[in-house]
């Protein structure tokens, strides 16, 4: 191993976190964190890393963007071709983690994953950037594709042929909503014994735990 790889080490020291800090409600305790990072971070705190697997277990994951959080769920847009399509077609489970570097915290939640309804993908579709409805009708996700002017060719004929025009949400583009079991928090501390608090359903109650790090 690199000794530039193992000598990085960065010790943590912000805040902590105990059980009587956090909500009784994993979704308020989200929403508590993730206003604070949109105050402190650079860049999207609505990154997220989304994790799925496919029929025969083989996981993979990417970073996509939260748009819509609520007691319902967590809700992101994709390509339903796209490979985490095709996975959430096959196992409709997903998990998501939020790092936060500058807070040094991170979320992580799993749970079921759903469609959500035509009418609420296209009303978001309909808030996209007009070039990015053009991408996202130019771009067959995941697919295979022989050089990047094929791509580009697509994107300018579509971009002349709907100038002036309302464009069409693609058939195979959509959202969906994650909605979870299984909450996660962490905070990093001294000496690498960061503070972790879970919550798990249970019965239809969230049953808070603290986790050795």
């Amino acid at each position: 191993m690199p000794s530039s790889l193992s000598n990085l080490r960065k010790e943590y020291s912000l805040k902590k976190l105990t059980k009587k800090d956090v909500s009784p409600d994993p979704f308020k305790q989200f929403h508590t964190w993730f206003e604070e990072a949109k105050t402190s971070i650079s860049g999207e705190p609505n990154a997220m890393i989304i994790s799925t697997s496919n029929q025969n277990g083989r996981p993979s994951s990417r970073v996509v963007l939260l748009k819509d959080f609520s007691e319902k769920g967590f809700v992101f847009f994709t390509n339903y071709g796209s490979r985490k399509g095709n996975d959430l077609q096959n196992n409709p489970f997903a998990a998501l983690l939020f790092f936060w570097g500058e807070l040094e915290r991170q979320v992580r939640i799993e749970g079921r994953v759903e469609k959500i309804g035509q009418k609420e993908s296209s009303d978001y579709f309909g808030t996209r950037p007009r070039l990015s409805q053009i991408g996202a009708l130019a771009s067959e996700q995941s697919k295979v594709i022989e050089k990047r002017s094929d791509l580009e060719d697509a994107f300018h004929r579509l971009d002349k042929e709907f100038e002036g025009k309302e464009i069409p949400m693609p058939g195979n583009w959509g959202g969906y909503i994650v909605i979870p079991e299984y909450f996660e928090f962490w905070q990093g501390r001294r000496s690498r014994l960061h503070d972790r608090i879970s919550y798990q359903r249970d019965k239809g109650l969230w049953k808070i735990e603290r986790l050795s790090p």
